[in-house]
């Protein structure tokens, strides 16, 4: 039988991360940070331990060889990410989700730039969001909480009236380094995570939406 998980007090908006959260990528990003690390000779399972939640500029720096222009590589990556939507799909229940919160209660923080967060999310069949704070929005990445805390300023709550919804240990952090309340979704990443409740999608989650914010609980069921 699936638990049963509620925050205590409303929120004023929901702060979504994008890949792993309310879609799936992974067989593109598995090609697309396989082709890197085989074109500048690193290890492909380092690459991919390390990248989740972070800006892929940020990953590129870790391990590019020395003499590497991290530009130059960079671009080459967002080529090849952006000509390749092949099994991006939506999170169950996100889509449902997503349409039925007020456009101004909700915004996409992610670690992508933003046209691939676009292409991403229109692959998926989500509805594009009134705010998206990209990689290309901020100076510092997660496990940073500057994204986190720049769209609850956009929204125009505290990020301590916000809960964040995410699914890495970068994202986690950072949702808490905000001040935020933290939903953790349950996918292939960072499961040892217990610090947070947790889902495995938005089947099962139930929102409220009333003159005092959006109250959100649901069912808890065991990741696969």
């Amino acid at each position: 039988m699936a638990d049963l998980f509620r925050f205590s007090q409303p929120f004023q908006a929901f702060l979504f991360d994008m890949d792993g959260t309310i879609l799936t990528s992974i067989p593109a990003v598995v090609r697309a940070w396989t082709a890197w690390s085989n074109r500048v000779g690193v290890d492909v399972e380092a690459v991919m331990h390390y990248l989740h939640g972070r800006p892929a500029r940020d990953t590129i720096r870790h391990f590019a060889p020395p003499g590497c222009d991290i530009a130059a590589e960079l671009a080459w990556l967002d080529a090849f990410e952006l000509q390749d939507v092949d099994g991006i799909v939506a999170i169950p229940g996100a889509a449902a989700l997503l349409t039925r919160l007020p456009r101004h209660r909700w915004a996409v923080v992610t670690s992508a730039n933003r046209a691939l967060a676009t292409m991403r999310i229109a692959a998926a069949g989500l509805p594009m969001p009134d705010l998206l704070i990209s990689a290309d929005d901020v100076t510092r990445g997660k496990p940073d909480p500057q994204g986190f805390a720049m769209a609850a300023r956009h929204l125009g709550f505290a990020a301590s009236d916000c809960l964040v919804f995410e699914d890495t240990q970068a994202g986690l952090t950072a949702g808490r380094a905000a001040g935020a309340g933290v939903l953790r979704l349950a996918g292939v990443a960072d499961q040892a995570d217990t610090e947070s409740p947790w889902i495995t999608d938005y089947t099962g989650v139930t929102v409220e939406i009333t003159d005092a914010g959006l109250s959100v609980g649901g069912a808890i069921t065991a990741p696969a």
